[in-house]
């Protein structure tokens, strides 16, 4: 599948940052395993660098942050980042999310019920509820919005690391989803409220009973808020998502599907990130028969992915000689996310 590009000519990461001075909100997505929590990380740094009070949060149910920084993160609450000053991280604990979520929603559902005078225990509903993942995803983009509304407050600029391509593209799509519950929910509540005042023939009445209902109230909070957070996502000035692939065939083809469905959303779009490259100046002096073999494979996805997504391609990540862990680490990921060009892309670009 060949992805259609609006954009003619490349921009790189510094190119495409300097062009969007108010972005605020970053997300990187993808394919599990390809580097979207060392992509963030990068990006995070680079802003935390230039001054910018900067937050990295992990909204992936598996986190890595804390291996990745060589550093405790965890527990849920914002932590700075030793040795990387205006650099802070969060790691969202999901079971502390959802059981949070569990109680708002039961303690709407008991509204509910004693408004319309049903005598149920709510519990088992709730409970049969949260076992569907659908549920653990909405608890995840409620805290989102928490993020977005409260930190985005505080901080210069907010990272994402997302979960895998899948349950990114499910948690994105809730932000249309969650809007059409809502308004459908006011509607539904506003129609059983006139009902029950139907007899005054007072339109006066009926929308003071809208004003006095907890219920009604805290809908309408809910669209506030969830307005606020949509507008955000929908603007491209404050907002940027960035996919993340490998030169290998199935995250490639994973990222192109997951434009598709980003652009579905009307999320901004901030590029693509290629990682672990290697570079022809060390396949050229090695012996090893591997890393040859594997170069020569990746030029055939590297051209597939100039032709294909050129672009929109951001910035190039080498592979490195060990294991990307420490802030300095990061901080050399982040220099090549915004300066390291491979050494054999010419070459492509002739061929092609």
């Amino acid at each position: 599948m060949v992805v259609k590009l609006e954009e003619k000519e490349k921009v790189v990461m510094s190119e495409f940052l300097s062009q969007k001075p108010k972005l605020k909100f970053l997300f990187t997505g993808g394919k599990g395993g390809v580097g979207k929590t060392i992509s963030a990380a990068g990006l995070a740094y680079r802003f935390s660098k230039e001054g910018k009070k900067t937050l990295l949060v992990s909204l992936n149910p598996v986190h890595s942050l804390s291996s990745l920084f060589g550093q405790d993160l965890t527990g849920g609450m914002i932590k700075q980042v030793k040795g990387a000053p205006n650099l802070y991280a969060l790691e969202v604990e999901i079971g502390d999310v959802v059981e949070r979520y569990k109680a708002n929603i039961s303690r709407r559902l008991s509204e509910f019920l004693k408004w319309a005078d049903i005598p149920m225990d709510p519990k088992p509903f709730i409970d049969i509820a949260t076992t569907n993942p659908a549920f653990q995803e909405s608890a995840m983009f409620d805290k989102m919005m928490d993020v977005i509304l409260e930190q985005g407050q505080e901080y210069d600029v907010v990272v994402f690391d997302t979960a895998a391509v899948a349950n990114a593209a499910r948690l994105i799509g809730l932000s249309k989803i969650y809007g059409l519950w809502l308004e459908r929910m006011i509607e539904s509540r506003k129609e059983a409220l006139s009902l029950r005042v139907k007899l005054s023939f007072r339109k006066e009445k009926v929308m003071e009973e809208i004003k006095k209902d907890p219920m009604m109230a805290d809908l309408l909070s809910m669209q506030d808020r969830f307005t606020k957070v949509k507008n955000v996502l929908l603007n491209d000035e404050l907002t940027a998502f960035f996919f993340v692939t490998l030169p290998l065939s199935l995250p490639i083809a994973v990222v192109k599907r997951f434009i598709k469905m980003v652009r579905g959303f009307d999320i901004p779009i901030g590029g693509v990130i290629v990682n672990q490259i290697i570079p022809k100046s060390i396949a050229e002096t090695t012996t090893n028969e591997y890393i040859r073999n594997k170069y020569k494979e990746q030029l055939g996805y590297m051209a597939e992915i100039e032709r294909d997504l050129g672009p929109l391609v951001r910035s190039y990540i080498p592979v490195y000689p060990g294991e990307v862990i420490g802030v300095e680490m990061i901080a050399k990921v982040s220099e090549d996310m915004f300066s390291w060009i491979p050494d054999f892309l010419d070459e492509l670009k002739l061929e092609s």
